[in-house]
C-alpha cells in the first residue's frame, strides 16, 4: 500500500524546526510558536494520524511510535539538516523516538512532559505511577464501547486537565476533541507498548529542554525522573503553574521558553 503523506503547516525560513503536537489535538497547536519562529527558522508542523487534516491510521495492526515517525519523514526531511524537534506529550514521545532513528540529523529537541510510558512498566511492573493513565485509557474505551464519545473525551480530557475541565470546554471545541479521543486505546497502546529502553536515551548527545508542569499528573511526572536522569544534555524546566496542557492553555509562557532554548541550542 502507497505510504500515506501527512497534511502539515509551514512558516520561515532558515534551520529546520519540526513541532509535533499532542494527543486529542492538530499541529495548529503550534501557531503561536509558529509566529514567533518564523522569522529566524523554518518551522514546519504535522498532524498526526487521525488528527486534523492528515490521513487514519490506514492498518488493522496496532500503531508504533514508530509508524507515527515513518508517516512524517516527508516533513522531516523538508526540515533538512540538522533540525530541531519540538514536541508536546505523545507529540514528544514522537519526537524522542524520531530522533533516535536518525541520529546526525538532529540539532537539538524540546520536550513537555513526553508520554513514554512504556518506561514505567519497565522499571516497575504495575502498580506505578503509569497507574491513572493506564485507567483513564480503560474508562474511555469502555465509553466508547457503548457509544458514548462525550463520557470518553470527559475522562481522557479531565485526567489531564482536572476534574471538570471537559464541562468546561467551550461547546463549539468540544466535537474534533471527542472524534479525536476515538482513538485513545491506539494511542495507550503504542506508548504502553513502545520497546526502546531507558538505556538508549543515554546515546542521546543533543541539547535537550525537558520541560514539565508541577501540576501535571504522576505518569507524566515519572517519565521525567527516568529520563531527566538518562539523557546527557538535558536542561529541565518546570512550570510552576501549568499542569500538562501548558503549552495548548498557555502557550506564550511555554513559547517564550522554546523560543530562547532554539536560539542557543
Amino acid at each position: 500500500m502507497h505510504q500515506p503523506v501527512p497534511y502539515f503547516r509551514e512558516a520561515g525560513t532558515g534551520p529546520g524546526v519540526v513541532c509535533i503536537h499532542s494527543n486529542a489535538s492538530t499541529s495548529g497547536q503550534w501557531r503561536g510558536l509558529m509566529d514567533r519562529l518564523a522569522d529566524t527558522f523554518h518551522v514546519l508542523a504535522p498532524d498526526s494520524y487521525g488528527a486534523g487534516k492528515s490521513p487514519e491510521w490506514f492498518s488493522d495492526r496496532a500503531v508504533t511510535l514508530g509508524d507515527e515517525v515513518v508517516f512524517i519523514e516527508p516533513v522531516l526531511a523538508m526540515a533538512g539538516a540538522p533540525f530541531a524537534l519540538v514536541g508536546h506529550s505523545y507529540g514528544a514521545a514522537v519526537a524522542l523516538m524520531a530522533a533516535l532513528e536518525n541520529p546526525g540529523r538532529i540539532r537539538a529537541i524540546a520536550l513537555y512532559e513526553p508520554t513514554l510510558f512504556a518506561l514505567l512498566d519497565a522499571e516497575t511492573p504495575a502498580p506505578n505511577d503509569a497507574d491513572g493513565i493506564r485507567n483513564a485509557v480503560a474508562d474511555a474505551g469502555t465509553a466508547l464501547d457503548a457509544g458514548n464519545h462525550d463520557a470518553a473525551a470527559e475522562r481522557f480530557i479531565d485526567y489531564w486537565m482536572g476534574d471538570g475541565s471537559w464541562k468546561q470546554t467551550p461547546e463549539a471545541r468540544k466535537p474534533p476533541i471527542a472524534a479525536s479521543v476515538t482513538n485513545v486505546r491506539r494511542w495507550g497502546h503504542a506508548l504502553f507498548t513502545e520497546p526502546t529502553p531507558l538505556k538508549a536515551f543515554r546515546e542521546l548527545d543533543v541539547p535537550v529542554l525537558y520541560m514539565t508542569g508541577k501540576r501535571s499528573r504522576r505518569s507524566a511526572h515519572g517519565v521525567a525522573r527516568l529520563l531527566t536522569s538518562a539523557l546527557p544534555r538535558v536542561e529541565h524546566v518546570e512550570f510552576e503553574t501549568l499542569g500538562h496542557m501548558g503549552p495548548i492553555t498557555h502557550p506564550d509562557q511555554v513559547n517564550e521558553v522554546i523560543e530562547r532554548f532554539l536560539e542557543r541550542a
